[in-house]
């Protein structure tokens, strides 16, 4: 392995994390979790399934952003995610 990997893994472990959690206390799924107190998207995981990326607004309705984006989003939310998550927007742009 090349130096600027263990350089690259020591930056990492070195920075600050930012990550805010909120409970969800849902049975089956993670606590709602952004990466920065400046997102508006909170996302969530659900336990023991791996692909799918959930996210909400309001901690209350979950969205499937492979499913919902972006035409189940409303225009507002739409704006809002494509702020908050460039690269999603990006990867996503086509549909």
């Amino acid at each position: 392995m090349s130096n600027d990997f263990y350089k690259d893994l020591e930056k990492y472990a070195n920075e600050e994390d930012t990550t805010i959690f909120a409970e969800s206390n849902l049975d089956g799924y993670s606590d709602f979790y952004k990466e920065d107190k400046k997102n508006r998207v909170w996302w969530i995981d659900k336990l023991d399934v791996v692909g799918e990326h959930l996210f909400s607004f309001d901690k209350k309705k979950i969205y499937n952003m492979f499913l919902d984006y972006p035409h189940n989003l409303t225009k507002e939310e739409k704006e809002i995610f494509d702020e908050d998550e460039p690269y999603w927007k990006d990867f996503l742009k086509n549909r």
